[in-house]
């Protein structure tokens, strides 16, 4: 089994190797596994040493991964807070602490396998990742989006591509600022000292933009809430550009710098929920895009989860 792909070669990118520019285009998968791909460039095979060209159209046909997780391995660990479904999409609201789909260190209990426990989804995204066209972080809560027939799930993979949607997070993070809105932008990349880790790097990496807006502020507390914009979607993102400028999201282990900050916070009721909270305080409130079958404006707000209601109930209190 394969999965397609497609790409058209933006002017940042001219002139990459093409398997570099697929590297950086598919960061699931390694370069030798991009390797065996069958890639075509403007409808003709090329070969992975080809230069990149502004408006190239990229076709690649990547075999399936294959793992000892089967997609058939379906469960029901959790109830499944469902915002939307039809024929050819479901909507979920992830919880935190709930991985996407089987690994080899996560095999059972994933939110895959318990949609599986559900209903049906397309096979096009493999037979670990059926319907799978976007992913949010283990610990980040928020609407998504899975595809239940093969013509949603390219369509959805077209509209991800083209990022011809709306994606809105809600971020309780540390600092105040001097503004309202910002706009952020900066290339992202892997890290060179940790390959979990994404950072911001002045030359490569994809590019990146965020449109952060601040919806409340706690100046005793020292925290702010800020509603951010995707315009981009890169691994870690919004996690990155606001660790990059000062702001990181609280609670989050990778990027957050918590035990700096922990010295400057008095209330004892919000240094018990910091010090004792598991999965960074992000959440994805708002999914707009247009149905893939039905041509239907769809528009999907999550509601917050439960810890981050009770993180604004402390904030509140101090003031």
């Amino acid at each position: 089994m394969t999965t397609k792909y497609e790409f058209i070669v933006p002017d940042t990118n001219v002139g990459m190797r093409l398997d570099r520019f697929l590297s950086e285009q598919m960061p699931d998968f390694s370069r030798s596994e991009i390797q065996r791909a069958v890639v075509l460039v403007n409808g003709a095979t090329a070969k992975f040493s080809y230069r990149t060209r502004a408006g190239d159209k990229i076709l690649v046909d990547m075999p399936t991964k294959k793992t000892d997780i089967a997609s058939e391995n379906i469960s029901s660990d959790f109830e499944l807070d469902i915002l939307y479904e039809d024929d050819d999409i479901i909507v979920i609201n992830k919880p935190r602490g709930v991985v996407m789909y089987p690994s080899a260190g996560n095999k059972t209990g994933t939110l895959v396998q318990n949609i599986l426990g559900h209903t049906h989804l397309s096979a096009l995204g493999g037979d670990v990742r059926p319907g799978v066209v976007h992913r949010l972080d283990k610990d980040t809560s928020g609407a998504m989006v899975f595809a239940k027939s093969d013509a949603a799930f390219r369509g959805l993979v077209k509209i991800f591509s083209a990022h011809d949607l709306t994606r809105k997070y809600i971020a309780f993070v540390w600092g105040v600022p001097n503004w309202d809105g910002a706009d952020i932008t900066g290339n992202i990349a892997r890290s060179s000292r940790n390959r979990q880790k994404m950072t911001m790097v002045k030359t490569g990496g994809k590019p990146a933009h965020t449109i952060v807006n601040v919806a409340d502020a706690w100046i005793r507390a020292g925290v702010s809430m800020f509603r951010c914009t995707l315009m981009t979607g890169r691994t870690h993102q919004i996690r990155v550009h606001l660790s990059a400028h000062g702001f990181p999201v609280l609670c989050d282990p990778i990027y957050g710098r918590g035990m700096a900050r922990l010295g400057s916070v008095k209330n004892p009721e919000l240094l018990d929920f910091i010090k004792t909270h598991d999965g960074q305080m992000l959440h994805a409130e708002i999914l707009d895009f247009t149905h893939p079958v039905s041509g239907e404006k769809m528009h999907f707000r999550a509601p917050m989860p439960s810890d981050m209601l009770e993180l604004r109930a402390i904030l509140d209190e101090i003031g």
